[in-house]
């Protein structure tokens, strides 16, 4: 059968089966690129309030400019991935301060972008602005690994490239962007990575994988490292009755700009007291007595897992100093709202406000 009956079969699953996201109700090239890069990564489910409510807060490029990144971050909170936060605030400034509040409507001008990459690029580009310009993501290099049968590393540059060609070599003229949505979704919803539901596939007659019997060993991705633990100590600093200290995490790092309770990694031989003692003198450059343990949360990151041990701290000495993070303030349970954390120091915040009695808890992954 040929290329034409392919893009006949998925384009007419796809009309039947189109999914009714928030996104997907106007072609407004602000509203893509805001999706595509929550999106990124995350699930449909979990993006679609976070979504509906930066639309309310900002609705348009202009309104994004010009808030704080305080702000962003704050509604953000809990999406994780917040480097994509602080590029989409990068972005919509340059859109706003060089591009007059208008998108750039090719792929390479919007790759020049802080934040977007050849993917978003593609899906921004054939989906707002109708070009014939590929993407692939994680779903397209299953579903094309399966069609093709490939038995290369798909985690390898020339695989990489080999797939974004194919991927091109595809495209229904003038289609692109319903065809790049169709395929994203058949990746999601049918041609899933342990049990892809072949038998309602609608265009099973092209997979070569689906032929052979193959499917479930497609695509083949080298075999993950281990992925390494660390211990970390964390201290709700109290100071007097009511204030604790918190710090905000610098802005080119992991988490940047969101808020913490101070503390860092534990040392080899070091314990998670003297390991707080020590983080806090080098993050704020003060003195500070550790008392009972507050919580133990484990928590799995991109590339690392980590068990946070929080800890009621009483602070003793010095002038609290921006030595290993952008700012710190003192502030008052009541008042943590006002901030952005990690999902890992709400659950800190959470046990605060129940009373404070240890708590363990396993969080879900995420980052």
């Amino acid at each position: 059968m040929s290329t034409a009956d392919l893009h006949k079969h998925l384009l007419t699953w796809f009309s039947i089966h189109r999914e009714d996201l928030p996104w997907r109700q106007d072609r407004d090239p602000y509203r893509v690129w805001l999706s595509e890069i929550m999106l990124q990564q995350t699930q449909v489910v979990t993006v679609i309030p976070y979504y509906q409510r930066f639309l309310a807060a900002y609705p348009t490029v202009h309104d994004l400019a010009g808030a704080s990144l305080d702000d962003i971050l704050k509604l953000w909170e809990g999406l994780g991935y917040y480097s994509r936060a602080r590029n989409l605030h990068r972005a919509a400034q340059v859109v706003v301060q060089e591009h007059h509040g208008k998108f750039p409507s090719t792929v390479a001008g919007l790759q020049s972008l802080p934040g977007i990459g050849p993917y978003t690029a593609g899906a921004i580009a054939s989906i707002a602005f109708g070009l014939d310009a590929p993407v692939v993501d994680g779903n397209v290099i299953r579903v094309l690994a399966r069609w093709f049968d490939l038995a290369d590393d798909v985690t390898q540059t020339k695989t990489k490239k080999d797939l974004w060609q194919r991927a091109e070599s595809l495209l229904p003229s003038g289609k692109a962007g319903d065809w790049n949505e169709a395929l994203m979704q058949l990746g999601q919803q049918i041609c899933t990575p342990k049990q892809p539901d072949c038998t309602n596939c609608p265009v099973k007659t092209w997979c070569k994988a689906h032929q052979a019997g193959t499917q479930l060993e497609r695509p083949i991705k080298k075999r993950k490292a281990p992925t390494p633990h660390y211990d970390v100590a964390a201290g709700v600093i109290r100071r007097g009755a009511d204030e604790i200290l918190i710090a905000q995490r610098p802005l080119d790092g992991m988490l940047g700009g969101l808020w913490e309770f101070p503390g860092g990694k534990r040392e080899a031989g070091e314990s998670l007291e003297a390991c707080l003692v020590r983080e806090v003198q080098e993050e704020l450059g003060i003195q500070i007595s550790v008392e009972q343990q507050l919580a133990t949360i484990k928590h799995a990151y991109t590339h690392f897992k980590i068990t946070l041990y929080a800890f009621e701290c009483r602070y003793l000495s010095g002038e609290p100093q921006a030595i290993g993070c952008a700012d710190w303030t003192w502030t008052t349970l009541e008042s943590l709202d006002q901030f952005a954390f990690p999902v890992t120091d709400q659950q800190i915040i959470t046990t605060l406000r129940s009373g404070g009695g240890q708590l363990a808890m396993d969080l879900p992954p995420h980052t």
